[in-house]
């Protein structure tokens, strides 16, 4: 909005018109929703008197907008979604998240897109208590999965469980493992993947290892078998990863030729063809967490938790392996 007070004088062609959409018609880069809330602040006058938004004009009303509303910080609400829980003790989680769920809200989502469906959203209904050094959108979250990256993440549910298991991730003493089915056959059994990470300077959604200024990032990959189907060719891989940078798995294997099946963001096919069989889809990535080792916070023993491929991705593996 410009400069504040701003004025506006009702004319008879806009008779009859609540004072809300009145306001929308004047001011198009506002929300009914905004300015509504302005209303409710009282920083809207009709003739130097505060109005409800469905006070009907007449015309010749002087309307006066005294300011901006007041933005309510971005807060997750509890949603009751049922979690696949893995362990739990007082102060942290193990959760297997399915593919689909995002983490936590962006600071740019919407307000109907922002407390809903997310893995925070479900945190919060399910326990009492999480930390709050996240911040209000991230109670709890101490690492992160892709939306269509399925399995294990951990999440602490007091502030020093908090500090000490992002020491953990800190000093790399987190191990992490991922199965990946990529397009292709890797031809070496193992391999290290050294390149950094940055942002993608032309589509900003993606990451790239052939930006400058980049933050490291290290993903050891073992192969787990090479597919010869009649869709092509796939390698199952086993992915550890040292760093955990935004896409990183993902920007890694597309990195050295081997996009992750499913994932069309980096190079992947939406779907994978055969002249007998036709097309087969697959609407996520194929990357699974299947297994996470870290201490216990408080008495530093040893955890360790492992997930199998969820269905559908067991259900792609025979599809494309079928003789």
């Amino acid at each position: 909005m410009p400069d504040f007070p701003q004025t506006f004088v009702v004319t008879t062609a806009d008779s009859g018109k609540r004072l809300d959409h009145f306001l929308v018609s004047q001011l198009a880069d506002s929300s009914r929703a905004r300015l509504q809330q302005l209303i409710s602040e009282a920083k809207v006058l009709v003739n130097e008197v505060t109005a409800k938004p469905s006070l009907r004009l007449r015309g010749g009303e002087r309307i006066t907008i005294l300011g901006e509303a007041k933005i309510p910080p971005l807060r997750a609400i509890a949603e009751d979604i049922a979690l696949d829980i893995v362990y739990e003790d007082d102060d942290l989680a193990v959760i297997n998240k399915p593919a689909g769920m995002m983490v936590h809200a962006g600071a740019g989502a919407t307000e109907s897109e922002r407390n809903r469906g997310t893995l925070v959203n479900a945190l919060l209904h399910r326990f009492r208590n999480l930390s709050e050094l996240g911040g209000d959108l991230r109670p709890g979250i101490v690492h992160r999965l892709d939306k269509e990256t399925s399995g294990l993440i951990v999440v602490a549910k007091n502030d020093l469980a908090h500090r000490k298991l992002a020491e953990q991730f800190s000093k790399r003493e987190v191990k992490k493992t991922y199965i990946a089915l990529v397009h292709g056959w890797v031809e070496k059994s193992r391999g290290t993947i050294n390149s950094s990470i940055s942002r993608d300077q032309v589509r900003r959604i993606r990451m790239t290892t052939r930006g400058f200024g980049g933050r490291d990032a290290v993903s050891h990959h073992a192969v787990q078998r090479r597919i010869d189907s009649e869709f092509g060719k796939f390698t199952l891989l086993e992915v550890r990863i040292d760093t955990g940078r935004t896409h990183q798995i993902r920007v890694h294997l597309s990195s050295i030729g081997h996009p992750i099946v499913g994932d069309t963001l980096y190079g992947a096919p939406a779907a994978v063809r055969s002249l007998t069989s036709g097309k087969l889809f697959l609407p996520r990535n194929f990357l699974h967490a299947t297994s996470l080792q870290l201490r216990q916070p408080s008495t530093g023993e040893e955890l360790a938790f492992a997930r199998n491929l969820p269905d559908e991705l067991e259900a792609f593996l025979r599809a494309i392996e079928k003789k």
